[in-house]
This record gives structure tokens, C-alpha cells and sequence, in this order.
């Protein structure tokens, strides 16, 4: 037994009102509480349903640490299932997309399973008779998660079968997926120019932490995205401004800037950053687009759509998205000093092709293994995951900002750089943290 299973108090005492302890980042036992509860208890992303656009497609990935796989049954319905077969435990689904037809086959002794996960068929089956098959776990086929909800072709699970529905824990929150999808003229997106991958040697929530932090980019970033401003500033007079300084020189933007921009907080972990301005604000316009948005929604509509300018959105507890760039961002916990960062781009389906054009380069600018500004925000990590296992101190401080009267708010609108959103965040974490009684039972 450790310091925090089954102590539930010990669990509850890592967080304070504007203190968190430094095992949230640095304990391997409270990684894996964070996966059993956390991750089991919350509703997570999986995919996007263009990634599996035909009867048969899947994609293997993970929800926490678990190996899942989303298809699409011969209903034409996206099931998520565990990716493990009932037999020996092999996985199913090979890494990556791929069609498997009207059924799964386990590579290890050929079970094979509908795309619902119901056991089809195994080989030498009269092996079993007599053996109380029938009414043992195998003969149940490849388990389905607790609950699946497609919204809008995001795809989101929660592991446990009983638990908050999908309208309570996200809320209003799902106005950021409803503004970045109807970015585009037909209201659709699909996942287009790949994925980018690459290993922080950190953990989640410092990832999580950052997308809300507005006083860190005019500094961490000011050796990457500064270099390329004060580069374009000696360029001579008349020379066309190039997409990728538009896309560096907001982060190097003032306080007051980010200040002004404001942060918007929502229950249960969510909230954003840019509610009157942002990053993305000031982007050259796409010829022909807004009449295209126009002929779709009206102008009046038209307006609204993109005048939401929201720069990060965190969906709680592992991604970010950026509506007016169409990205989203995916932070797969492997370990308590270790987290996959994924980085997805769409399509604005029946938009001019300059605006995925943009969001590719902002992706491989911005996100990639070979990004400067990225590889920033990554040093800052590592050295605070490495700085946190010091004896010196053992709390990190989220006062900036802080108000009593904010615990009795579910959804408020503030100062840009106020460290509410991540204290949002660290409430949410204590809620999802407490084991539900069906677990508390096992």
C-alpha cells in the first residue's frame, strides 16, 4: 500500500486553494490513481469519425492508458472497444487505421469478433464443450467501453458504464467544437495532413496547465518567435508580409495584450483563453471565404461564427483545440514523466484551400518535433519536471489572480493572465479523483 491508495484524504490534501503538491506531476502512484479514476470517470477523446469513414475502418489509440479501438459497426454506428482479445489477452486491432471488413480477427489464434466486439467464431470449438463456455468471459467477444457519444463527429468515451452523461460534464464548453465546425460552409470537418507526434518527458498536466498560461509566451518565446519578428522587421519596405510571421508574431504579444484578450472558465475543468481576442484575431482574410459563409448562414450568422476568435480551449482532462486554426491537440499520459503529444489539423470542408494551407504551417510551425516554438514551451517542461523532484520546495503555486468568491462559480469571464482556469483545473481533478462507490466496492 502506498501513500495515496485507498487514502482518500491524502488525495484530497494535494490540492489547496491556490497550491498544488508536486506529486500531481511527479508521483507514479498518483499516475495510475489518475488512470483508474480520472480517466475512467471522465468523458475522453478518441477520434474524429472521418478517420473511420467506411463500414469496417478503425484506429487504435488510448484513453488513459488504455489500448482502444474505434470502428465502424456494419450499422454504420463508431463503436469504441477495449483492444484486447478475450482469449489471451493479444491485441486485436494492429497500431494505426486500417479496414478490417465485416469482422476482427486476433492474429494470435484467429478468434474472430464482429465490429461490435461479439464473439463470431473460434477455431476447434467442440475443445469447449463441456466446459461452461457459454457462460464464461470469453464467449462475451472484445468489450466495449462504458459509454460512446459522437458529437458533431468529435468521438468521446467514458470507461465506466455508470457516470456523468456527455451534456453535464462538457456544458456550454461545446460551443468551442460547435464554432469550429461551423467555420465551414457545408458545417463539416475532416481530419486532414496527418498527425504529429512527439515524446514530452513530462507530465499530462503540465501540458494542460500551459495552454491556459498568458505570461509565459512574450518570454519563453521570445529567443524563437521574436528572432523571426525582429528578422521580418529589417525586410525592406514593400516586401509581402510572409503567412509564417503572422503566425510567430502574436507570441511574442505584450501582457496587456493577453491581459485584455480575457480567459473564460467553465465547471468540471474546462475553459479558454481569447474571449475578446486572441492570437488568431489578425490573420489575412481568404479571398472568397466570407462570401461563402455569407451564402451559408446569412451575414448576421456569418459574423458571429467568426468573430469568436478562442485561442486555446481545454477540453478536461487531455486536449486543447484552436477553432479559428482547426487544430486539435491530444495529450496521451504514458507515465508520470512521460506524455505523447499528439497534434491533429481539419479541413473546413467547402473552404478555400489557403485556410488548411495555414493551419498545415501553423501546425508544423507551431507543434511539430522539428517547431521552435513548441521545442520552447518543451525545454520549460523537462526542466520543471526535473526542478520538482528537488527537496527545496513542494508546492507549486496557481494564486495569480485568485478570489475566494470564485469556488461558488461554475462559468465566469476574466483578466487574460489570471490562473483561474488551472485552478478550475485542479478542482476538476479532485472531483474526478474520487473513486465512484461501484469502484469503491470492487
Amino acid at each position: 500500500m502506498g501513500t495515496y491508495t485507498d487514502n482518500p484524504a491524502a488525495v484530497q490534501a494535494l490540492v489547496r486553494d491556490t497550491e498544488v503538491h508536486k506529486d500531481l506531476y511527479i508521483s507514479q502512484e498518483v499516475f495510475e490513481l489518475e488512470m483508474r479514476h480520472l480517466f475512467a470517470n471522465t468523458w475522453v477523446y478518441v477520434g474524429h469519425a472521418s478517420q473511420v469513414p467506411r463500414k469496417g475502418d478503425y484506429y487504435t489509440t488510448t484513453v488513459g492508458t488504455e489500448p482502444v479501438v474505434m470502428v465502424r459497426h456494419t450499422d454504420d454506428s463508431i463503436r469504441v472497444l477495449y483492444n484486447r482479445c478475450p482469449h489471451k489477452g493479444v491485441k486485436v486491432a494492429g497500431e494505426g487505421c486500417g479496414n478490417t471488413g465485416k469482422f476482427f480477427r486476433c492474429p494470435y489464434h484467429a478468434w474472430t469478433f464482429k465490429t461490435d466486439g461479439a464473439l463470431l467464431s473460434i477455431p476447434l470449438k467442440k475443445g469447449y464443450e463441456n466446459t461452461g463456455f457459454d457462460s464464461c468471459e470469453a464467449s462475451h467477444g472484445m468489450a466495449a467501453v462504458g459509454a460512446v457519444r459522437v458529437y458533431r463527429e468529435f468521438v468521446f468515451c467514458r470507461l465506466n458504464p455508470q457516470g456523468e452523461s456527455f451534456e453535464d460534464f462538457f456544458d456550454e464548453s461545446l460551443s468551442t467544437l460547435d464554432n469550429m465546425v461551423d467555420r465551414s460552409p457545408e458545417g463539416r470537418l475532416e481530419v486532414a495532413g496527418g498527425v504529429l507526434r512527439y515524446m514530452h518527458h513530462c507530465n499530462w498536466k503540465m501540458l494542460v496547465d500551459n495552454q491556459t498560461d498568458t505570461c509565459h509566451p512574450m518570454v519563453a518565446h521570445e529567443s524563437s518567435a521574436g528572432t523571426a519578428v525582429q528578422v521580418w522587421n529589417e525586410a525592406p519596405p514593400g516586401t509581402p508580409k510572409p503567412m509564417a510571421v503572422e503566425l510567430f508574431a502574436p507570441f511574442i504579444s505584450p501582457y496587456e495584450f493577453f491581459e485584455n484578450m480575457g480567459i473564460r472558465v467553465w465547471r468540471n475543468g474546462h475553459g479558454h483563453t481569447g474571449v475578446a481576442d486572441s492570437i488568431h484575431a489578425a490573420y489575412s482574410p481568404a479571398p472568397g471565404y466570407w462570401e461563402q459563409m455569407v451564402a451559408a448562414y446569412g451575414e448576421e450568422r456569418a459574423g458571429q461564427i467568426l468573430g469568436e476568435v478562442r485561442h486555446n480551449t481545454v477540453y478536461w482532462p487531455n486536449i486543447m483545440v484552436k477553432g479559428p486554426i482547426q487544430t486539435l491537440r491530444l495529450f496521451k499520459p504514458i507515465a508520470a514523466d512521460r506524455t505523447l503529444v499528439e497534434s491533429w489539423t481539419f479541413r473546413l470542408v467547402g473552404a478555400p484551400d489557403l485556410l488548411l494551407e495555414r493551419t498545415l504551417m501553423y501546425n508544423r510551425l507551431i507543434n511539430a518535433p522539428t517547431s521552435v516554438v513548441g521545442h520552447d514551451d518543451l525545454e520549460m517542461y523537462e526542466r520543471a519536471q526535473d526542478g520538482l523532484r528537488t527537496r527545496g520546495r513542494d508546492w507549486v503555486n496557481v494564486a495569480r489572480l485568485y478570489d475566494p468568491a470564485e469556488r461558488e462559480q461554475t462559468t465566469a469571464c476574466t483578466n487574460g493572465t489570471n490562473e483561474w482556469q488551472m485552478r478550475n483545473q485542479f478542482r476538476a481533478w479532485l472531483k474526478y479523483m474520487t473513486p465512484t462507490p461501484k469502484e469503491q466496492a470492487r
